[in-house]
């Protein structure tokens, strides 16, 4: 009984990752991934030139950059067509591809 929880629970866990990370990008007609669809981008998520002035936020516990923005702002990139300055933690990619800023 308990073992078939486990089991259950791994798979579940399995499956609530899988899709979390599969919804996370939307790909055009050739494959590539056209949009990145977050509220919080890690360094390594973004392109290698927008990797700089990257920090510690301490109050979520996560690494971001800031890309010449200033203090307590975060860059985001949605798109190669969108992409660009937010206030940190009020920023993110809508379904359309495009960089929104919650005030």
């Amino acid at each position: 009984m308990t073992r078939s929880f486990a089991v259950a629970v791994l798979a579940c866990l399995a499956w609530t990752t899988a899709s979390v990370s599969a919804a996370d990008r939307i790909t055009d007609a050739a494959g590539r991934a056209a949009v990145v669809l977050t509220d919080w981008q890690e360094p390594q998520s973004l392109p290698p030139r927008f990797r700089n002035h990257c920090a510690y936020d301490p109050f979520s516990g996560r690494r971001y950059c800031s890309n010449h923005c200033g203090f307590s702002y975060a860059f985001y990139y949605c798109s190669r067509e969108s992409f660009g300055c937010c206030r940190m933690g009020f920023g993110y990619c809508d379904w359309n591809g495009l960089l929104r800023c919650h005030p």
